[in-house]
């Protein structure tokens, strides 16, 4: 059988022994990124590569034209402002009154290089807000480096798997982890990467009316803006809004993303929305790692503008050409990105009607939305080992270890850098993975687990 395959164990093998990969299970995103490069480049097979969350559509015109137009007039002869272009921080801030329906002054809108510059600085002045608190509260599954960024600033990590406890149940969870007074701040996205459940109005509410009774900060991860496509969201002034905890709390740190919804990943500028409560609010103990005690104050001055001094010149006024657009109704930014569902709802079609089985499959009693991921798993092995098999027949991704799951008995799927053209290759290819390992299928039987 092994004769059949795109890649032979002794290929395989011999290169993950090359980069001294121990276990591809365990491997990080880049490393699994590095490893299919090569296996690419030595067999000449193209991979389904499901592995990074990496945008996969054209940056749209607007955002170009504005860009070459910015360097043209000279823009990168100067710095912009730390705290952001004016045009920019405003058009944001029409953005969330039309898209999310609140109120935010420009002030507290802040571009950052990626929204991972955002979560990372944001996380910074959170474990300065108190001096007894030094733990961060993750919704899990999540992104990686989410957690990654928390070990780097030397916080302590908690954990809740949103499966176990969703609707009233989060809020028994959240009570629990957040009694001994050491949370600083609480982070998750919505919808979740990689499991693209989607949090409700009363669980946003639950998380709010939590973090208010604990003063923790609430981080909340809109990378995946509007892209719930079971909802008509999308549409300027017009309900149903994009959910978020902004409307149920007043004081919270929503992050943006320009590379997903607006495809505008490689010029890494995002975006952090301070609420107008949070923004003026003293804290005394920032005071100890800041010359500052407003919260704004230390976020930018202190945080921002020492890590970056600020977001490219050009990149802003590209950002802000693709925002006023969008709020004069005349970019459709989610219609832009609905391939995303399309492809995802194939993908999980030819990977159940070839056996496997969704990990993460549930949305408060309603199915799953199609989106940018989605996690799979095959009965009989774990998520670790499903993850080097698969190498094997030229598709590859990552464990859900790596992302805080509980349930670790698959793998997370990213639908973005997998082509149309692709889809047949993938049903190929899953058919012979399910021919060679029938024998580990017990119809019926749940998911294994790590042990």
């Amino acid at each position: 059988m092994d004769g059949q395959l795109p890649v032979s164990r002794d290929t395989l093998n011999r290169h993950l022994a090359g980069l001294r990969i121990k276990d591809p299970g365990t491997a990080s995103r880049r490393e699994i990124r590095r490893l299919i490069d090569v296996l690419e480049s030595a067999t000449g097979i193209r991979f389904i590569r499901m592995e990074m969350g990496i945008p996969g559509l054209p940056t749209p015109d607007i955002a170009v034209k504005e860009e070459v137009a910015a360097l043209n007039e000279g823009v990168s002869a100067s710095y912009p402002p730390a705290a952001g272009l004016p045009g920019l921080k405003a058009e944001m801030a029409r953005f969330a009154r039309l898209f999310m329906d609140i109120s935010v002054r420009p002030e507290g809108c802040l571009p950052t290089v990626g929204s991972l510059n955002g979560s990372f600085l944001t996380l910074l002045v959170a474990s300065s807000l108190h001096a007894e608190k030094d733990t961060v509260l993750f919704l899990d599954p999540g992104f990686p480096v989410h957690r990654q960024q928390a070990r780097v600033l030397g916080l302590m990590e908690r954990g809740l798997d949103l499966a176990e406890c969703r609707g009233e149940a989060l809020r028994t969870a959240l009570e629990e982890a957040c009694r001994d007074g050491r949370v600083c701040a609480l982070l998750y996205s919505n919808p979740n990467n990689p499991t693209w459940m989607c949090l409700s109005e009363q669980e946003l509410e639950i998380i709010a009316n939590v973090a208010q009774l604990h003063d923790i900060l609430v981080m909340e991860d809109l990378a995946y803006f509007a892209m719930d496509f079971r909802s008509d969201l999308g549409h300027p002034g017009t309900a149903p809004f994009q959910p978020t905890i902004a409307r149920f709390t007043h004081e919270y740190v929503v992050l943006f993303s320009s590379s997903k919804a607006f495809s505008y990943a490689g010029q890494r500028v995002g975006m952090v929305i301070v609420s107008d409560d949070l923004f003026p609010r003293e804290f005394p103990h920032l005071g100890a790692r800041f010359p500052f005690t407003r919260f704004g104050d230390a976020l930018v001055l202190g945080a921002l503008y020492a890590a970056s001094a600020g977001v490219t010149h050009s990149a802003q006024r590209g950002l802000a050409a693709l925002l006023r657009a969008a709020n004069d109704g005349e970019f459709d930014f989610r219609e832009h990105v609905r391939v995303y569902g399309v492809r995802a709802h194939a993908m999980k079609r030819t990977f159940t009607d070839n056996g496997f089985a969704i990990v993460y499959d549930n949305d408060l009693g309603q199915p799953l939305a199609d989106g940018f991921y989605f996690t799979v798993g095959w009965p009989g092995l774990s998520g670790r080992q499903l993850v080097g098999e698969l190498l094997r027949y030229g598709i590859s991704a990552i464990s859900l270890e790596g992302t805080g799951a509980r349930r670790t008995e698959g793998i997370r799927a990213c639908v973005s850098l997998v082509r149309e053209d692709q889809l047949p290759d993938l049903d190929r290819r899953l058919k012979l993975f399910a021919a060679e390992h029938a024998r580990t299928a017990v119809p019926g039987a749940p998911l294994k687990r790590a042990t």
